[in-house]
C-alpha cells in the first residue's frame, strides 16, 4: 500500500492526500512534520535528504517533492482527467503547478506565517500586507486564466488547480482584516472555489482549520 508521510495541515502534503483520493488510491498515511516530528531522524533523512514532507513510499520507490509526487500517482494509475496525456495539455498543467510553487506560494507564506501562526502581539502586520499585495497580484493572473474556464486547463479539473486552490483557500480563510488589508473581489476566483467545494476530496483536506 501506498505510504504519505506528512501532516495534514501542510499545504505540500494536502496537494498529494487530494490526488490520491481524487484517483482512488488506498494510502497509509503518517504524521511527520512540525510538531510530530520525525523529518529529522536518521530513518527518514534516508529517504528525504531535504527532511521535508511530504515524502512516500510506493513498494521500495522513495519519492519527494509534491508536484513530482502529484505527476507520478497520475500517470502510474493512467488518471489523465487530472494530467492529461497528450504533450501540450501535460505542459500546460505543469506550468500551473510549477508556478503555483514558485510564485503563489511564497507570495502567501508570510501572511500565513504572521496571522496563523505567530501571536497577535508578535505580528509585523506591514509584512503581512505587503505578503497580501503580492498574493492578490498572483491571484489576479489566476482570476484572467478562469474567466471563461471551469478550471484552469479547461472543463475538468486537473493537477494544475490543487496546489493553487489550497492556497487560494487560505488566501479566503485568513483574518487580513485585522491588519488593515481588505480582499479585491474576484468573482471568476470565487466561483471555481465553489465548484471546488461541491468535490467531496477538497472537502476532506483543503476545507480544513488553519493551524
Amino acid at each position: 500500500m501506498l505510504r504519505i508521510w506528512g501532516r495534514t495541515t501542510s499545504s505540500n502534503v494536502q496537494k498529494v492526500l487530494w490526488t490520491a483520493t481524487e484517483i482512488g488510491v488506498e494510502f497509509e498515511r503518517i504524521d511527520a512534520g512540525g510538531s510530530f516530528g520525525r523529518t529529522n531522524e536518521p530513518a527518514y533523512r534516508a529517504m528525504n535528504p531535504n527532511g521535508l514532507v511530504p515524502t512516500i513510499e510506493d513498494g521500495d520507490f522513495v519519492l519527494w517533492e509534491s508536484n513530482t509526487i502529484c505527476r507520478y500517482l497520475a500517470a502510474k494509475h493512467h488518471a489523465t482527467s487530472l494530467y492529461p496525456s497528450e504533450l501540450r495539455q501535460r505542459a500546460d498543467v505543469e506550468r500551473w503547478q510549477d508556478w503555483g510553487s514558485s510564485v503563489l506560494a511564497p507570495a502567501i507564506f508570510p501572511a500565513f506565517f504572521g496571522l496563523v501562526r505567530t501571536a497577535p502581539g508578535d505580528r509585523d502586520n506591514a509584512a503581512i500586507r505587503a505578503s497580501a499585495e503580492k498574493t492578490a497580484a498572483a491571484l489576479a493572473i489566476v482570476e484572467a486564466r478562469l474567466a471563461g474556464r471551469d478550471f484552469l486547463c479547461g472543463a475538468a479539473l486537473t493537477l494544475a488547480d490543487m496546489g493553487i486552490a489550497i492556497n487560494t483557500y487560505r488566501w479566503y480563510n485568513m483574518d487580513y482584516a485585522s491588519v488593515g488589508y481588505q480582499r479585491p473581489e474576484m468573482p471568476a476566483l470565487a466561483a471555481w472555489c465553489a465548484r471546488l467545494g461541491a468535490r467531496p476530496a477538497y472537502r476532506e483536506w483543503v476545507m480544513v482549520r488553519l493551524v
